[in-house]
């Protein structure tokens, strides 16, 4: 397997690895009443608006794997996730008026996307990024390798800080994130925060 920038061709994949591992590290399909949810709010945007910061594991094969993404400035991509992405599916998810199910709680979460709405990038480090691996991808070194590729674009930025968050209940990410050398920040009920310095 190899790793390699991230092309328009491997749009579909990522947001098929998106869905196989969205249910806290496992396979989400129909969680939500719509499946696409899932990459539209968690990999889409960001290899939409950062196709530069977005590396994907090759298989032997050619099969896409695995990924990262993320953005160098937090706050300027909540800004325009809520101003220029998320819009145009307002009509297809509008937003609910109370959380009756996951769905909804992910819909609401979309909506309320801005700068500031998450304190991290403000506490020194404004980048973050999402990483997913299929199940046979796992546990061959290629999450350490997705996240150093990651890091040494942003680090070529002089971008100071990263940050991440994940499902208090995925707890293989969260030992990863451990083992990666990220730092545990404060967070709300049901995610765990991470951060690490890069400079």
């Amino acid at each position: 397997m190899r790793i390699r920038p991230y092309r328009p061709g491997d749009r579909a994949a990522v947001a098929e690895i998106c869905l196989r591992t969205a249910d806290h590290g496992s396979d989400a399909t129909g969680v939500f009443e719509d499946d696409d949810l899932w990459a539209l709010v968690f990999v889409l945007p960001y290899v939409t608006r950062h196709p530069d910061l977005a590396f994907v594991v090759e298989s032997l094969d050619g099969r896409v794997v695995g990924y990262v993404v993320g953005t160098d400035d937090t706050d300027a991509f909540e800004d325009w996730f809520r101003a220029e992405w998320w819009p145009r599916f307002a009509e297809r998810f509008p937003r609910p008026e109370v959380e009756r199910t996951r769905q909804d709680g992910t819909v609401i979460y979309a909506y309320g996307r801005r700068a500031g709405a998450e304190p991290y990038a403000g506490l020194g480090y404004p980048a973050h990024l999402h990483i997913d691996l299929l199940p046979d991808a796992q546990g061959q070194g290629l999450g350490r390798a997705l996240i150093d590729t990651l890091v040494a674009a942003l680090k070529s930025r002089g971008v100071p800080g990263l940050h991440l968050a994940a499902s208090d209940r995925n707890t293989g990410a969260l030992a990863f994130y451990d083992r990666l050398g990220f730092t545990r920040l404060a967070s709300h009920p049901g995610v765990q925060a991470f951060a690490m310095p890069l400079s």
